[in-house]
């Protein structure tokens, strides 16, 4: 999940405030461990939805290209890299 590390981490002050949006479970405690480190939200995603890891960064690179859509922001595409 490399890319999607990339992306979330150089684009997080853009897509931060849409996280709780996609996943209401993530609790405010969750949305600050977020804050420091993006990178945790697959891990976050795990232990809140029950997700594995495939599942977890399938739920992300569709977050992603989802943000790209409706921002009009270009985003390398998560899934190909």
């Amino acid at each position: 999940m490399d890319a999607n590390q990339d992306i979330l981490q150089g684009k997080w002050l853009e897509l931060k405030g849409r996280v709780k949006q996609q996943w209401g479970k993530l609790t405010a405690n969750d949305l600050g461990l977020l804050n420091d480190n993006p990178a945790e939200l697959a891990n976050l995603l795990r232990q809140r939805y029950g997700y594995g890891q495939a599942q977890a960064e399938l739920e992300i690179n569709h977050w992603v290209k989802e943000a790209e859509v409706h921002t009009n922001v270009s985003y390398s595409d998560p899934v190909t890299q």
